[in-house]
């Protein structure tokens, strides 16, 4: 499962990349994150790992990320593995005029265990508004930050 959302934020892209760049905000932007817990590698180099844990009601999600591009401010992308389901994401970030931003957000979902393969299935738009959703909580903390 594949797709792409891409948002306009009304700050320029300095103050954008260094609010996203900086994981002591995730949890402005993604509510239901309980931990952010680097693990190895050099943190925001690629090849970094870390572990982030969420509580989304009354389950508990923990998931490894590893980060494949930094190249900020234009990209930064990574994986994002899971009991089974594994995540890359490609987040692009284009200056509009030194006023806004425009951040692209391309993701590839790839399911391994039955349930989350069912899950995919049936509920695909799940997937894509939790994406949208974190992309305009994190619009409306660095709106509001600026």
């Amino acid at each position: 499962m594949k797709y792409q959302i891409a948002m306009e934020i009304n700050v320029p892209r300095e103050k954008v990349i260094e609010l996203f760049d900086n994981s002591d905000n995730l949890k402005e932007w993604q509510p239901d994150l309980i931990s952010f817990d680097h693990i190895s590698g050099e943190p925001g180099q690629v090849g970094a790992k870390s572990k982030l844990s969420y509580q989304m009601g009354k389950k508990k999600i923990e998931m490894i990320e590893t980060i494949t591009e930094n190249n900020l401010p234009e990209t930064f992308c990574g994986t994002y593995e899971a009991d089974g389901c594994w995540n890359v994401v490609n987040n692009h970030f284009i200056d509009i005029n030194g006023q806004k931003t425009r951040w692209e957000f391309d993701t590839e979902f790839k399911m391994s265990g039955i349930m989350m393969k069912i899950m995919a299935f049936l509920m695909p738009g799940a997937f894509k508004k939790q994406s949208l959703k974190f992309m305009q909580n994190f619009k409306e903390f660095v709106e509001k930050s600026h």
